[in-house]
């Protein structure tokens, strides 16, 4: 009893300390997380993130799925799941005669689950929402006068989640996740003049969001026969109506404070806060099945968010509510294959992952030709494609077994007007899922 004390205040104050650690997270070197909240992040944890992000009709006793939390009773009563993933990225960037590489590491996610009661299973973690990143600009001149002018931001949104599920008749599951959504922003833009002794300019915006987020989620398992079944499942998460503070700082330094983040403002122009200024998170509907039998999974989502029209302060990105957002429909697709689970082969339990996905950005965005003049509004599609291993070992006293996923990713973010950046992202997902039996009474030491 006292060991196991031990070993859940130790992942509880793991956990805490990762809270930190998420609230730094940046991840991100898009342009396009600009705009908006930066760019969203898919719920799908390991081994779904390798099956394309399938989530909703993906119901395991082996793994933590939080993009159904009815998928929590599924856990048997005696088992202690704990999953975290790492992962990165290179980015390579194309404005039809530029192009650049970018490279980052993440912290993607950490996860505990745990059963309750017969039939109540329970999961606990940290989740990335959105991730906003950029720094980009160049020379510019007018009257004569040179300068460089660079737009930088960082933040993005992380949620702590809570969730619990019950199975109340054979097959039929509810659940619901309880999440603390939080994160903080800077937007920033700096402007240097080529002349040695002229101050520079920054022109700040800053803010941060805490809210509650609810996820709903029911699943339903039809067996075909004592191998062949089909799992259907659906999410839905109301929509989130925040209001906060939002800083506006002109500030003139005698240095790039980015370069120089030690440099303290040599004058003040402007510095207020405005307040009680609205951010709203749109209404998120989500629906899948799969297929499962011994040795073969196949699954397919669909989601759709009700981004348009929503409320977001026009300070942040000069453009009109009825252009700034886009409604979001994504799908997503994967299958995962074992050449049989039971062979004391360990090339035959190895398990074989690929997915495609597919989403429009929910943001619009202000288009530039090189000389500076405006080209309209544009936005993008984004076409993704996985494949991914997992590698089983077997806890031999209990029977057990744990995976260590390995996933490959690649997506592209394909603008629809002229003048806009393509963006091509690699990924590679590192995923320790810990299968233990924790609850298991001994009848010896």
């Amino acid at each position: 009893m006292n060991s196991r004390k031990k070993r859940i205040f130790s992942l509880i104050a793991f956990l805490l300390i990762n809270v930190v650690i998420f609230a730094q997270q940046v991840g991100s070197n898009s342009p396009y997380s600009r705009y908006g909240y930066g760019l969203l992040s898919n719920p799908a944890m390991g081994a779904s993130e390798a099956m394309g992000g399938i989530s909703y009709g993906l119901r395991r006793s082996q793994q933590v799925n939080p993009g159904n939390p009815a998928s929590y009773s599924a856990l048997d009563s005696l088992t202690f799941i704990f999953d975290m993933g790492v992962s990165g990225h290179l980015a390579q960037m194309d404005d039809g005669s530029n192009k650049r590489d970018y490279y980052n590491g993440n912290l993607d996610y950490v996860a505990i689950q745990f059963p309750l009661l017969r039939k109540v299973g329970a999961s606990v973690g940290l989740l990335p929402y959105s991730k906003t990143g950029y720094n980009y600009g160049g020379a510019r001149s007018l009257s004569n006068i040179q300068y460089l002018e660079s737009y930088r931001g960082t933040g993005g949104l992380s949620q702590i989640y809570a969730g619990l599920a019950w199975e109340p008749v054979r097959n039929l599951s509810a659940g619901f996740n309880l999440s603390y959504l939080f994160g903080s922003f800077s937007r920033s833009s700096v402007v240097t003049p080529m002349a040695s002794s002229a101050l520079t300019t920054e022109d700040k915006h800053r803010y941060s969001l805490r809210n509650l987020k609810y996820d709903f989620g029911l699943q339903y398992r039809y067996e075909l026969d004592k191998t062949r079944s089909v799992t259907v499942g659906a999410v839905y998460t109301p929509g989130i109506n925040a209001r906060t503070e939002v800083n506006h700082s002109i500030l003139l330094y005698s240095g790039d404070p980015y370069e120089n983040p030690w440099l303290s403002p040599s004058g003040e122009i402007t510095n207020d806060t405005v307040r009680g200024v609205s951010f709203q998170l749109p209404h998120t509907f989500g629906m899948g099945f799969t297929f499962s039998t011994g040795r073969l999974l196949v699954g397919l989502d669909g989601t759709y968010q009700m981004w348009n029209k929503l409320d977001y302060p026009s300070m942040l990105d000069d453009l009109a509510a009825a252009e700034r957002f886009n409604d979001v429909i994504r799908v997503n697709g994967g299958m995962e294959y074992v050449i049989d689970p039971l062979s004391q082969n360990f090339f035959h339990r190895i398990r074989f992952r690929g997915g495609l996905s597919y989403s429009n950005a929910y943001t619009n965005f202000s288009v530039f030709d090189p000389q500076g003049n405006p080209g309209g509004m544009g936005s993008y599609r984004e076409y993704g494609v996985t494949l991914g291993l997992g590698l089983p070992f077997r806890d031999y006293m209990s029977g057990h077994v744990s995976l260590f996923n390995i996933g490959f990713g690649y997506s592209r973010q394909q603008p629809d007007a002229e003048h806009m950046i393509s963006q091509d992202m690699f990924k590679v997902s590192l995923n320790m899922n810990i299968n233990e039996l924790w609850f298991f009474k001994r009848q010896f030491n």
